[in-house]
């Protein structure tokens, strides 16, 4: 390089360093909150109307959305990333789930992604027989699942407590971020339900999605008792080893109780910072089911994908807890399927466990880590 060379180089270079110092001077600042919070977004109208991500901000501390929204036969594969979830039926439901196993839930709530048990929403789909038993519920507000599950079989570590999602998280974009769910249960035909929540660990699971019509729906949709678990957010009869579709009718409000005295009560969960919830202060109403119909797994659960060797099956820092219960049989009313073997089972409460009991929390508390965000 020549000496003239060299003395134009250094001039130029010094303004680019300088420019490029100024230009990171001005940069903002990293923002915790989005313009428009998740549950406000929308309501998008499926398949037609949902852009291709919900969740679109940038320069905010918990990054960019991991997946899309416009999911159909394209995406339809064990690598999805699809976000957009279901709610429809017995044999016709998405869980949140993560994408890659190696992770405690509680570390990945934002990047969860939709694992479906019937093909044709563009989602991954739930291995055959991962599911062991699921009572499905439809209420005069809400929808709602409630089973078991070889968790290790979607990506989530055997042992962990898990965690909640919902469409609102401590920063207002959801867990997952850009989360949506759908259900053809309250008219018929496909509309956004804005307010939901699903807890999923301990190989067990709880999804329910309420009524967008309903001026309740954020009450029975409850997002802050999230160290609680489905025993006090949904309470349920299912059982495992039994697959049934109810009618059912609404819980109270998760965390609203009525003592022995008559009086209603709002149960106030603890901070993290107060250590592990050891004991909760009041026992769940069980809403009565009826019209109950049992069915084989086979019989409803098609199209899926055989299990595969995972990594999920390494055992989480979390120690596993096991869901017990008694059926409460005398509240409900079942009505056997005509051509299903499992019908029988349906009265048969040996060795069956309920998420009425389930201990998603109560002992061990936050799900295995420290759920900031949820």
């Amino acid at each position: 390089m020549s000496p003239v060379t060299l003395s134009l180089s250094l001039p130029h270079i010094v303004a680019l360093a300088l420019s490029a110092s100024i230009s990171l001077a001005q940069a903002p600042p990293m923002a915790t909150y989005p313009a428009v919070p998740l549950a406000q977004k929308g309501p998008y109208q499926y398949p037609d109307g949902i852009p291709y991500k919900v969740d679109t901000d940038l320069n905010l501390i918990r990054g960019t959305q991991i997946g899309y929204n416009i999911c159909n036969s394209t995406t339809e594969n064990q690598e999805s990333l699809c976000q957009t979830s279901f709610l429809n039926s017995l044999d016709d439901f998405c869980l949140w789930a993560p994408a890659e196993p190696g992770h405690e839930v509680g570390d990945i709530e934002g990047s969860m992604i939709a694992w479906c048990t019937k093909p044709g929403h563009g989602t991954r789909l739930i291995p055959d027989g991962a599911i062991t038993g699921v009572q499905y519920t439809k209420t005069p507000d809400y929808v709602q699942v409630v089973g078991f599950i070889d968790q290790t079989k979607i990506n989530i570590l055997e042992g962990d407590y898990g965690g909640e999602m919902d469409p609102h998280g401590a920063d207002l974009r959801g867990n997952p971020m850009g989360g949506i769910m759908f259900s053809n249960q309250f008219t018929g035909q496909y509309i956004q339900g804005i307010e939901w929540h699903n807890f999923i660990g301990s190989n067990a699971f709880c999804l329910k999605v309420c009524d967008p019509r309903g001026a309740d729906a954020p009450n029975y949709c409850e997002h802050i008792f999230d160290r609680i678990g489905c025993k006090y957010n949904a309470p349920n009869e299912a059982r495992d080893k039994v697959f049934e579709s109810c009618d059912g009718e609404s819980q109270d409000f998760p965390g609203v109780f009525t003592g022995a005295d008559g009086v209603t009560s709002t149960y106030t969960q603890p901070p993290e910072s107060l250590g592990p919830i050891t004991t909760v202060t009041y026992e769940p109403r069980i809403p009565k089911s009826s019209n109950c119909v049992v069915f084989e797994s086979k019989s409803i659960f098609t199209g899926l994908p055989t299990p595969s060797p995972s990594a999920a099956s390494s055992t989480s820092t979390s120690s596993s807890s096991q869901a017990n219960g008694s059926s409460n049989a005398s509240s409900r009313s079942s009505a056997s399927a005509s051509n299903s073997a499992a019908a029988s089972t349906a009265s048969d409460t040996s060795g069956a466990a309920q998420l009425i009991g389930s201990s998603f929390a109560i002992v061990g508390a936050v799900f295995g880590a420290a759920m900031l965000l949820a």
